[in-house]
């Protein structure tokens, strides 16, 4: 696998979602998904109809620790939080640099994740940083179909 991120700075976004913690080792993203979904219409002043997977973890990030825990995301921009529905928590995300990796595959496919981590990152300038990890799920995800597209944002620095 060769994949070549592109390198973007972004600004600070709002986003709108609810949040659950986990770990690998105990992965709750069913349940939060499941929750979220049908909800989301409730949310008002969408930048886009683009979901946000994102994930926060304590510092540091232990690579391959499938135990540590860290809080999961179900979110989607909006403008501003003037009208956040009852069951939604609100989460500014902090500008910063992201590696942006186009993947085409599985979402339960850790390979990518391996392949970022193990291969990318170490032969690269740039280290993780201290922000959320994020996955943009645009038009072409599909979920559990293996044509499914999606972008996986790592923060750098």
């Amino acid at each position: 696998m060769t994949l070549i991120p592109r390198i973007i700075e972004i600004l600070p976004k709002k986003l709108v979602g609810q949040k659950i913690t986990m770990s690998l080792a105990k992965n709750r993203t069913f349940e939060l998904w499941h929750q979220f979904m049908p909800q989301k219409s409730k949310i008002k002043n969408l930048v886009n109809q683009e979901m946000i997977s994102m994930q926060i973890y304590a510092t540091p990030l232990r690579l391959g620790d499938v135990n540590q825990a860290f809080e999961k995301w179900a979110a989607i921009e909006v403008h501003d939080f003037t009208q956040v529905p009852d069951n939604m928590l609100t989460f500014e995300l902090v500008g910063g640099k992201y590696a942006v990796f186009d993947y085409k595959g599985l979402s339960t496919d850790p390979s990518i994740f391996i392949y970022i981590f193990g291969t990318w990152l170490p032969n690269s300038e740039y280290e993780v940083d201290d922000r959320p990890h994020f996955e943009i799920l645009g038009e072409r995800y599909k979920n559990t179909d293996p044509d499914s597209e999606e972008e996986i944002w790592i923060p750098i620095r």
